[in-house]
């Protein structure tokens, strides 16, 4: 509930000028007025507690700060994507060990699990990626989300050459690498999936004998 009070905010405040200006084909200048008073009314409301701390909100990067100025992510200018997208891509960290797959079975219990990083939760807990919030992943699951494209027969489809063990790790250690202002979170680039939990959704995503695959 507090997450989502804190984005309802911030995309409010962000409303006014992001319709006019995703129609330009530049970033549009931040309103340091409507940041400020959005600041101010969170300091004012909310505290930190456990993971969710205040600062997490108000202290935006540059993907933040570039994206919330448009109303519809789908209608971020070209150039702007493409400038966002290339930076973002610089931030991958690809496996030192050349070691790509780790356990599907574990990467099944991270995609299915949503806990973590919520003020409910406690410091230093392992964190969930939620997949089935945003995809279809096996044949058997009854309820999953589809904001993201189905993930089912991922790797049966596609194999495992080195390109696709590159884009798909890079794609869930930070999606925006590859779409700009993407709704995916950034697992790897914000630390919420540990290089061990990428590995295993690499796997569950990959491996043969994932239920993905089968």
């Amino acid at each position: 509930m507090l997450r989502t009070t804190l984005i309802a905010l911030m995309l409010a405040a962000g409303t006014a000028h992001a319709a006019d200006a995703a129609k330009t084909i530049t970033a549009p200048k931040p309103d340091a007025k409507a940041d400020a008073a959005l600041a101010k009314v969170i300091h004012e409301s909310f505290v930190s507690k456990g993971p969710a701390t205040v600062e997490g909100v108000t202290e935006r990067d540059d993907v933040q700060k570039t994206c919330s100025q448009y109303a519809d992510r789908n209608a971020v200018p070209a150039a702007v994507a493409k400038t966002l997208e290339d930076a973002q891509m610089k931030t991958i960290h690809y496996p030192a060990d050349g070691k790509w797959l780790g356990d599907w079975k574990e990467g099944e219990k991270t995609a299915q699990s949503g806990r973590g990083m919520q003020f409910s939760d406690p410091a230093g807990g392992v964190n969930g990626a939620n997949c089935y919030a945003c995809h279809r992943l096996s044949k058997d699951e009854v309820s999953y989300g589809t904001i993201g494209p189905s993930l089912y027969q991922y790797g049966k489809l596609r194999g495992n050459s080195e390109a696709i063990l590159r884009y798909t790790w890079g794609k869930i250690y930070n999606s925006n690498a590859y779409a700009a202002c993407s709704n995916m979170p950034r697992f790897g680039h914000k630390g919420i999936l540990t290089e061990q939990q990428i590995r295993d959704v690499m796997a569950l995503l990959l491996d043969p004998a994932s239920p993905v695959n089968q």
